[in-house]
């Protein structure tokens, strides 16, 4: 079932351009990948998205209802983490979680479940974490009301690798109840752990959208060969190539293993690999 759809969303500040054009459409469940680097529109789609700042044009739907900032059922559906975690420094941890919790009208039990399993002391003033602690106190004011929607921008920064492992089992279990999960991220080797599908966003744009795993397989392959002809093959493949060295190149490939081996077959192979591209490589195959 549909939760969330972005319609042809446009945010100009003045004549500076935030997104030009972005539709996703995410499902009960569903992880969607919004990747992109620094400065593409990913933040800025996720303000608009939650009326953090007012969109230029577009829709923004939820269950099939534009959404209304001023509709307080609607928004407590949603859980946010933002990129970088602003909160009340002269609060413990304690009141923080108490002044947040009151807005959902009483005692929330996931509250304790998050605290004791992000090992967070909620003893301590806010102004004291550390950045890495802070990210924790945001993952517990995102979830603890068990939302319908999770909107995380940058989740990971901040956090070791062990809490990271800690949160991506997180996610997956909410994920299982069924929350959709919108996961603004540049860090790629997240995208293929968690995430069902990915859009890459570019200057504002949606450019490509599909599975973690058909982007993958759909997409060109690596190839190193080693030969004592490798000049002749090089005429003979007219390669884009990556790396030369001697008797061995190695370049990208978009021809089927039965196309290369057809093609170089004619000559004298001494080494041959194919390897499978990652994410990281299309990622900067789409921003050249």
């Amino acid at each position: 079932m549909e939760v969330l759809e972005i319609r042809n969303l446009k945010k100009y500040y003045g004549k500076i351009r935030g997104v030009e054009d972005v539709s996703i459409k995410l499902n009960s469940g569903e992880v969607y990948g919004f990747i992109g680097p620094n400065g593409a529109g990913k933040s800025t789609t996720i303000r608009t998205l939650l009326n953090l700042i007012n969109k230029t044009s577009g829709q923004i739907l939820i269950n099939g209802k534009e959404y209304d900032k001023n509709d307080l059922e609607t928004k407590k559906m949603i859980g946010y983490l933002p990129s970088e975690i602003y909160l009340y420094d002269d609060l413990t941890v304690k009141q923080m979680l108490d002044f947040h919790e009151s807005f959902y009208g009483g005692k929330l039990k996931r509250r304790k479940q998050l605290v004791k399993l992000l090992k967070l002391d909620e003893s301590k003033k806010v102004e004291d974490l550390s950045l890495g602690n802070s990210k924790k106190l945001g993952i517990i004011l995102a979830l603890m009301h068990e939302p319908k929607i999770l909107i995380l921008d940058e989740p990971t920064s901040g956090l070791d690798p062990i809490m990271q492992n800690v949160f991506y089992e997180l996610l997956l279990e909410e994920k299982k109840k069924g929350t959709t999960i919108l996961y603004s991220t540049h860090i790629l080797s997240e995208v293929s752990k968690i995430c069902d599908r990915i859009g890459i966003i570019k200057d504002g744009v949606i450019i490509k959208e599909d599975t973690v795993e058909n982007i993958v397989k759909n997409s060109m392959t690596y190839l190193t060969i080693e030969s004592n002809d490798i000049d002749k093959i090089k005429k003979e493949l007219n390669l884009k190539i990556i790396f030369e060295y001697e008797n061995t190149i190695k370049f990208m490939n978009n021809l089927s293993p039965n196309e290369i081996i057809s093609k170089i077959s004619k000559y004298n192979i001494n080494k041959l690999l194919i390897e499978e591209a990652t994410i990281e490589d299309l990622f900067i195959e789409y921003y050249k």
